[in-house]
């Protein structure tokens, strides 16, 4: 009968599930079940007899005796593992978590004690996931709400939401998703939502505004899906703020409208660049196909006066060939002093001069150019002003700015020049009464082989006032001008009483 009954035991043992270790008093193992033998990877009936240790990891041996004497003092159920980790050690010598309840008995006058074991391994690794992916949604920078799909309020809130909204949670638990969006009402989210609530769509993505606690706002990009917690039908909502994104487009849009303009303005460039380049080579060959067509007339009409009472009409032509050649000359000549500038060439030189020498040269030289009725007003108390610069690029500059005077203006006009000098600087001014320069043309007027509209019948390369401005600016010095069509013109030059370079 004896017999019997222990194999109807063992019959009942092995037929558990969970692993089943039972130990006596004195924590030596006395039956473990065939699960519990596999738990633990044991060869059948090889843990009979073992001290229970062997079960037991090697860092938990020195507190395990003191416990189980308290147990067994106690003589009570106990469960193990609930509220704080415990692990078992296979026959390998791996270590794996198990939950374990205790349960004392007494047979045939001696004390034992049960315990049902299960290995919590993979619900453990589940928890561990469970609680990474926790985590995860915690501290994402993304907002995650999740709220009542009946009374809106939020039920929970990521800590990503909560710092940007500045609200805690305790305070977010008595709000609804209306109090962050100052452009929605409860009864137009509700109907925003309502495809949701129908199941007529899945998911809803729209852009909005949120609102912090603090007041400003910011806008947001919404996931919003229809989701269960536990038996509750909620809302759950992933929240992207897209300030920087929005910043990125804005900028973007900027940088590309600027682009645009600058295109624009690069293109508008060229073409007047390619007009002026057009202008230019009209220009040249209008001027140099004047001079050279009255040089071979004038070559033509000498071999046809021999007798000696032509010699005045002789010296007439003589006169004329001898003019153009040096307007040529001249042309040549401003053509090799923009080369010169180009590459630096120029080597100023420097010296003291009184300014009466060189506005009376000049002056002289200019009245042999005067129309009918042209005068030219000397400036008045020069005598003792003196410089030290290159004489010669100051001649040259106010030479040009006179000679243009009497080019541009008509018969019976008065040309005047006035020269001032303070401390560091001296001006000259040239004042005509000619036709003055078109609005349009004067941000070119300076720009080289310009030429303005109202000007372009007239002999010029449009190379002067370039080469007069590089010159003056490299010597420290400035040109400027003010001008209305029909009335005339007015131009400056400052330089420096002293040079500087």
């Amino acid at each position: 009968m004896f017999q019997q009954d222990q194999e109807i035991f063992n019959i009942l043992l092995n037929s558990v599930s969970e692993g089943v270790v039972i130990v006596d008093e004195h924590q030596k193992i006395v039956k473990v079940n065939n699960a519990g033998e596999q738990m633990f990877g044991y060869a059948k009936k090889e843990l009979d007899n073992q001290p229970l240790n062997i079960l037991i990891p090697q860092n938990y041996h020195a507190n395990h005796g003191q416990h189980f004497k308290g147990f067994v003092k106690d003589n009570k159920k106990r469960s193990m593992g609930n509220g704080r980790d415990i692990h078992g050690a296979k026959k390998d010598g791996s270590i794996f978590p198990i939950e374990a309840s205790l349960n004392p008995f007494s047979i045939f006058g001696s004390n034992y004690i049960m315990a049902l074991v299960i290995d919590i391994t993979e619900r453990k690794k589940l928890e561990q996931e469970k609680n990474h992916l926790a985590n995860i949604i915690l501290e994402s920078l993304n907002e995650i709400f999740v709220f009542d799909s009946n009374t809106l309020l939020f039920i929970n809130v990521n800590y990503g939401a909560q710092k940007n909204l500045g609200y805690s949670m305790e305070e977010l638990s008595k709000m609804t998703p209306i109090d962050i969006k100052p452009e929605y009402t409860e009864a137009q989210f509700r109907k925003e939502i309502e495809v949701l609530k129908k199941g007529s769509v899945e998911k809803l993505e729209f852009e909005t505004i949120h609102k912090r606690k603090s007041g400003t706002t910011y806008p947001a990009n919404v996931h919003l899906q229809r989701s269960l917690l536990g038996d509750k039908d909620v809302y759950v909502a992933i929240i992207l703020d897209i300030t920087e994104q929005k910043n990125y487009t804005q900028n973007l849009e900027k940088t590309v409208e600027t682009r645009t303009e600058e295109l624009k303005t690069a293109l508008a460039a060229e073409k007047e660049l390619n007009d002026l380049k057009t202008k230019f080579l009209s220009m040249v060959s209008h001027e140099f196909k004047t001079p050279l067509s009255g040089i071979l007339t004038s070559t033509i009409l000498l071999n046809k006066y021999k007798l000696t009472e032509q010699q005045e009409k002789r010296e007439k032509h003589v006169k004329t060939i001898t003019d153009k050649v040096q307007y040529l000359n001249t042309i040549l000549n401003d053509f090799l002093s923009v080369e010169k500038l180009e590459k630096g060439k120029i080597n100023y030189k420097f010296t003291k001069f009184q300014l009466s020498k060189v506005v009376n040269e000049v002056i002289y030289n200019a009245n042999m150019l005067l129309k009918d009725g042209q005068h030219i007003n000397y400036p008045e108390n020069i005598d003792e002003i003196s410089m030290y610069q290159d004489e010669k690029i100051v001649e040259l500059s106010l030479s040009n700015l006179i000679y243009n005077a009497i080019k541009y203006s008509s018969e019976h006009t008065i040309i005047n020049i006035e020269i001032t000098q303070n401390e560091t600087k001296t001006t000259f001014k040239v004042k005509d009464n000619g036709i003055g320069i078109p609005l349009i043309d004067q941000k070119n007027i300076f720009n080289r082989y310009f030429r303005a509209e109202n000007a372009l019948l007239m002999q010029g390369t449009g190379i002067g006032l370039n080469i007069v401005k590089d010159h003056l600016e490299n010597l420290n010095g400035s040109i400027t001008f003010k001008s209305v069509e029909h009335k005339g013109s007015t131009f400056i030059i400052e330089l420096p009483n002293q040079a500087q370079i």
